[in-house]
């Protein structure tokens, strides 16, 4: 039972998401949250998510637009580490307030519910015609991965603000869902160590169970990859903006009640 939904929702995740830019660990950490400890499932999340977004570069790598990955994709990774160390000076903050549902309590704390409203922000705006016909000058895309590099060091969601700023970059679909899975890939390496620290911090228990469960969803991840990439010729950036801005809307509202994050 475990190991099925975790293949389920780590193929249907990878598949949307691959579309979208983003959503993939915050679709897939839930799952996991279900049969494991929050440290090893936070541990397992990133495994899965790394080697998914390796899949995904070597599949997608001949449609990157590199000049974009290099002006967005550099100062994101120091700003993520900026994030990172903003997030562990403000420690564990209380959450806002709390309410309970199937015997569990949810609420977000200040940083969650900041990030939520964001998101939802950002997706309603994504909506306006008037929005949509804004462009950004290349020279704004350092700017843009500055941006997308800190929430994601502070809360993890640097994907949407990436697709979001990508958005307005007027890469072609293919060329967009490329770049953003580059960029991807340069910022999850650089979490490496962390990455690695998680896995000992968490006791991964690579032979057993946990690491079954890690196999699946990887596996099912690259399925849903693979099979999301047959689709791409038959994408228009109209698609892509609606589905991120739905996505956004999704996560939002649940990071801004407590849901995830």
């Amino acid at each position: 039972m475990d190991i099925a939904l975790i293949a389920i929702v780590a193929a249907l995740a990878s598949a949307l998401t691959l579309y979208s830019g983003f959503g993939l660990g915050t679709l897939l950490l839930p799952a996991f949250a279900l049969f494991l400890d929050a440290p090893i499932a936070v541990a397992a999340t990133a495994v899965v998510h790394l080697l998914n977004n390796l899949f995904k570069g070597a599949l997608l790598w001949t449609k990157v637009d590199w000049r974009t990955v290099l002006a967005f994709g550099m100062p994101a990774i120091p700003a993520a580490v900026l994030g990172a160390w903003v997030l562990s000076l403000l420690g564990n903050t209380p959450r806002l307030f709390e309410w309970e549902a199937f015997a569990r309590k949810f609420g977000p704390t200040g940083a969650g519910l900041t990030i939520g409203l964001l998101m939802i922000a950002f997706a309603s705006l994504e909506l306006q015609q008037w929005f949509q016909k804004l462009k950004a000058p290349p020279r704004l895309a350092p700017v843009g991965g500055l941006i997308a590099g800190f929430f994601g060091g502070l809360t993890g969601q640097q994907g949407a603000f990436r697709s979001i700023f990508l958005l307005r970059s007027g890469l072609p679909p293919q060329s967009f869902i490329a770049t953003g899975v580059m960029i991807a890939v340069l910022v999850d390496l650089s979490r490496l160590t962390t990455y690695a620290a998680s896995f000992s911090m968490a006791g991964l228990d690579w032979a057993g169970r946990d690491g079954l469960l890690v196999l699946a969803g990887t596996l099912s991840a690259f399925v849903g990859a693979f099979v999301a990439t047959r689709y791409l010729d038959k994408l228009t950036i109209v698609v892509i903006r609606y589905g991120v801005a739905a996505l956004m809307l999704l996560i939002g509202g649940a990071v801004s009640v407590g849901l995830l994050g």
